[in-house]
């Protein structure tokens, strides 16, 4: 899988505007494979990434019902809310490690880096976390759970500078490349599902799988 990364002249504001300039301009990836069973409730569940010189735009947008956030803050474990999530390395070495960005339909995230071998994960401390902008569309806490349909989007903006803290960072620019993958994701709702952007051969729910990362071109 190859996603084509636009570059923008102004960065976007800080609102969820899938349909909106430049939002309007970005085309999206659809994130249309699944791992285990395939889910009775699948829903449509789009991204979209750009960049300029300072930083990496992602935003997603999902049709759903059954949504549910409970995670209260920063570094809980957002994937068992419905949850969309970006695994990526800064570059084509997979040696070097990837982070691993998960945010809930309520705007929590968690973030961490896995550095490769036999060296543990690395949370990213509150004060990285805090350098990257977010909005969502739908409240922080969803506790009873939407049964009905309801579409939302969350979207972020994340500092390169930020990244090089932890690893190298191949610099976006024309013809660069990353690896990565994006996910949504759902394990504590009543209708759980793991969709994928590339699709991941394993015989049960994993993301954390680098090798079957699809490439960003920037």
């Amino acid at each position: 899988m190859i996603c084509k990364v636009t570059r923008l002249a102004n960065p976007p504001k800080c609102r969820p505007d899938w349909n909106k300039p430049p939002w309007q301009e970005v085309p999206s990836e659809l994130i249309g494979n699944y791992m285990g069973d395939k889910p009775d409730h699948f829903p449509k569940t789009e991204v979209k990434i750009a960049y300029d010189d300072v930083a990496i735009y992602v935003m997603f947008r999902v049709e759903d019902r059954y949504v549910r956030a409970m995670a209260a803050k920063h570094q809980d474990s957002v994937c068992g809310d419905s949850c969309v999530e970006f695994f990526f390395t800064p570059g084509s070495d997979l040696s070097k490690g990837y982070f691993n960005l998960e945010m809930n339909c309520g705007g929590t995230m968690l973030f961490h880096f896995h550095p490769g071998g036999n060296k543990g994960r690395i949370e990213i401390p509150g004060s990285d976390c805090e350098k990257i902008a977010i909005t969502h569309s739908l409240p922080r806490i969803i506790d009873p759970e939407i049964r009905e349909s309801v579409t939302w989007a969350v979207g972020y903006a994340i500092p390169t500078a930020l990244l090089s803290r932890y690893c190298p960072v191949s610099k976006p620019q024309p013809h660069a490349l990353w690896r990565a993958n994006f996910y949504k994701c759902a394990d504590n709702t009543s209708h759980p599902h793991w969709l994928t952007w590339s699709p991941v051969d394993y015989p049960k729910p994993n993301f954390h799988l680098p090798q079957s990362f699809g490439v960003l071109e920037f």
